[in-house]
């Protein structure tokens, strides 16, 4: 086939996309014909993650983001450009449907941050969000990268006037009480550098306590796997 034909540079662009409607892990991660994408230059709330509202009411806003992003655009067909791959072997791409960034919506509509350690593409979309008070900034919250890594000097973010005890709130996962949402219910368990997840009816899940360190609730085998977990040894 000559690279002068229209079908040949078609068929290169192919490989290079992944194209279908994805399955929507969380706020900055999907999967599509069992290829796990990570939405590049962008940072969304884990899905564990709590946050604050205006009112100063505690809430699940790692959920929220990513039943926005499914509302908005979950049932579309996806053609997501891949140029990279992370530490977790998943697809760095940005995507579009129906003509959409759907990089760019997600962070202009105040549902993740522009990820400025790797990227600064989305700074002027974070921008807006903030501007609005839209989103994860109507309240207060942490940034995703300082959350997964929080402690007592976290920064809080957002427009809300918080309660003196608001970093102790913004820095304890969903699951530091309870599991964020009925959906939610597989436990993840870090030790000794490894992340292993745990379905209702394994054998140590009604053993696992949830409110001590190293635990984290996930809503899907897939998002567990997303984030570095694997499943118990048979």
């Amino acid at each position: 086939m000559p690279l002068s034909s229209p079908r040949f540079w078609r068929l290169l662009r192919t490989r290079a996309d992944i194209v279908g409607i994805p399955l929507i892990v969380d706020g900055d991660t999907v999967e599509i014909d069992g290829k796990k994408i990570r939405l590049d230059g962008i940072d969304a709330p884990e899905t564990d993650q709590v946050c604050l509202d205006v009112k100063g009411e505690r809430w699940a806003c790692g959920i929220a983001a990513r039943d926005h992003l499914n509302q908005k655009a979950g049932g579309k067909v996806w053609t997501c450009h891949v140029h990279g791959t992370d530490r977790y072997r998943r697809s760095l791409a940005v995507c579009e449907a129906d003509g959409l960034s759907i990089n760019q919506w997600i962070v202009a509509n105040g549902w993740a941050l522009s990820f400025v350690r790797y990227s600064h593409r989305y700074d002027a979309d974070e921008q807006t969000a903030r501007k609005r008070n839209t989103g994860l900034w109507a309240g207060a919250f942490v940034a995703p990268w300082d959350w997964r890594h929080r402690g007592t000097n976290t920064v809080i973010l957002g427009a809300a006037h918080v309660p003196v005890n608001a970093q102790v709130i913004l820095i304890s996962p969903a699951s530091a009480e309870h599991a964020p949402s009925k959906d939610c219910i597989i436990k993840g368990v870090s030790r000794s550098g490894q992340c292993i997840y745990h379905l209702p009816g394994d054998a140590y899940y009604s053993s696992i306590n949830m409110k001590t360190k190293g635990k984290r609730w996930f809503c899907s085998a897939e998002e567990a796997e997303a984030a570095g977990c694997r499943a118990p040894k048979s």
